[in-house]
């Protein structure tokens, strides 16, 4: 069916009904497009914080992290706190 046709049918007020309808169609995809960039960029950057996070939460502690007491791996020299 061909616009004359729907134009001789329905009238013209059917037509730009439709030719509305398809505007306001386009121009929501074209609304949308932004924001799931936004939303690619947002999930991105949330999945490498998280490797971050979770590698670093992962990973030993490099030394000791009770600063009141010895460290329990002493060496020859430091034995100062053995008792016998």
């Amino acid at each position: 069916m061909s616009m004359f046709e729907v134009l001789r049918r329905c009238g013209t007020f059917a037509l730009l009904v439709f030719t509305g309808v398809v505007l306001v169609f386009l121009l929501l995809h074209l609304i949308r497009i932004p924001l799931v960039l936004i939303a690619k960029v947002l999930e991105i950057s949330m999945r490498r914080l998280d490797g971050f996070v979770a590698r670093h939460a992962s990973k030993p502690p490099a030394g000791p992290k009770n600063q009141f007491f010895h460290h329990p791996t002493v060496t020859r020299e430091e034995a100062i706190n053995v008792h016998a």
